[in-house]
Parts: C-alpha cells; structure tokens; sequence
C-alpha cells in the first residue's frame, strides 16, 4: 500500500506562500472562494485566510433549492471560525429557467448548469472585491476528471491541486477545519442523496492509492495489478485519468505560424518580472 502521509506543517507553508506570490505576482492582495461546506473548499478557505488575513477573504456561499442545510450550515462554520467577508447568493432562480426549458434534462445537466452559474457568480464577485478566484479541486478529483469544465473546476490559481484527497484530509485535520466537514460524506450536493464516491462507483480512499501508484510512483498498470488491485479496477481508473486528459489543459490551438502559443511562445508568467 502506498505512503500517503505529507509533512502538513511543510505543506501549510508551501501552499500559503504559493497563494501570497501567485497573487501578489499578479498584482492582487484579495481572493474569493466558493464555500460549498465541503472538505476541499474550507480547506482551500483556510489556507487563503491564514495568507493574506481574513479581512481580504471573501467566501461565497451560492445555494439551489435542493442544496442541504447542513452544507450551509457547514460553510458558516467556517466563516464564523476564520472571521473571513462573506455573502450568499442564491443560484435557483438563475438556473430554473434553462433546466425548466429542457423538461427531459437529467441530474447530470442540471448539476453542470448549477456549476457554471457559480462559476460566474465567482468571476463576477472577483471584479467586485478586486481578488482573484482560489480554485478548491484536488488531485484526485482533477486526475479522475471529476469536477465540470469551467465550472467548479474554474479558478485562477489553485493551492489543492497536488494533494489527494486523502492528504486533504491531513492537512485538514491539523489546520483545524471543523470535524463535522473533515468526517462528513463527500458531496458536491447537487442533487438530494448524491455522493461523490457514489457517482463514481468507489471511494477516494481507493483510488488515491491507485492513482498514487500510476502518476507519482510511475508503475505500469500490470505493476498496480501485480501489487494486488483488482485488474478492472485499474483499468478503470485509468482510462478516467486518460478519458479526462482534455479538462488539464488549455484548448489546443492550431499550429499555422512559427510562434504559436503553447507550443513555441512558452514564456512563464512571471516573464519579465
């Protein structure tokens, strides 16, 4: 079984730098986060606070109407705990009338519908508070493709992204997010009764030790197999990682000239400075 374990102390300070200098790189002081209740956000929530101070947080809470309490509930747990700015902006009424003109729509469009409206909500609240947008997806989520392209997967930087879920978990733990979000089922609550790990068809903790093994450790998938994972298993999972490659990365641009973007024009963002 893989070593899973992260030095969270190393992490915290790694990952509150990252947010200070990629803002600050970028000529911001402030961010915003969409606080969903869940593990990941809080997190993400956490860590920008104890950056750049409560005061120039702002979380956003953007519910539907069939979005629990208990998530509500859970994100003002974290509000209240950080002392971070705050607002609430309802999404129904600016998702209904596009689910209510499709009448056949199933739960996958609507919750993809759902996602991109807090996506603008986000973007928009980021002209208004003059901060940037603090991405809350994590490795697992992001290797496995699980998350709505241009929606929750929007952000424009992102401290969660190389931690597996299970080492989310850690760090959690020892930044002291509220047990009740760390202990809680993982859900994106876009619909009554869904589940992450129930859309998916297995636990995180399973495939963070796959996924663990394929990217970091480099191991072939008969390796994994030999390892003794189950071969469909594997194999599922691995297609999902290759299924999902085009949610990584920019748009590919077709190559006409001899400096093309992404292929030629290469320069970091930090060019010049």
């Amino acid at each position: 079984m893989a070593n899973l374990c992260i030095d969270t102390d190393l992490a915290r300070k790694i990952l509150t730098g990252f947010i200070r200098s990629e803002l600050g790189r970028a000529g911001f002081t402030k961010a915003v986060i969409g606080l969903s209740g869940g593990i990941d956000s809080a997190l993400s929530c956490y860590l920008t606070a104890e950056a750049l101070g409560p005061q120039n947080v702002l979380a956003v809470r953007m519910p539907y109407k069939t979005s629990s309490q208990g998530s509500l509930d859970h994100a003002q747990l974290v509000i209240d705990a950080l002392g971070v700015q705050s607002l609430t902006v309802p999404i129904t009424e600016m998702v209904d009338p596009l689910i209510e003109r499709f009448p056949e729509m199933e739960n996958r469009r609507k919750g993809n519908i759902m996602a991109r409206e807090r996506m603008i909500i986000l973007f928009d609240q980021s002209e208004a508070f003059h901060g940037l947008v603090i991405g809350t997806g994590n490795k697992t989520e992001i290797l496995l493709g699980y998350s709505t392209w241009y929606g929750d997967a929007a952000c424009s930087i992102n401290p969660l992204g190389d931690l597996y879920k299970c080492q989310v978990r850690q760090l959690s733990r020892d930044m002291g997010v509220p047990q009740p979000i760390i202990e809680k089922a993982p859900s994106a609550d876009l619909w009554v009764g869904q589940t992450d790990e129930g859309e998916l068809g297995f636990t995180y903790d399973q495939a963070d030790q796959i996924l663990n093994l394929l990217i970091d450790q480099r191991y072939t998938p008969q390796e994994v197999i030999d390892a003794g994972y189950p071969a469909e298993f594997v194999q599922g999972v691995l297609t999902r990682v290759r299924r999902n490659q085009f949610k990584r990365i920019l748009p590919p641009i077709a190559k006409l000239s001899n400096r093309t973007i992404g292929y030629d024009f290469l320069y970091l963002r930090d060019w010049g400075t």
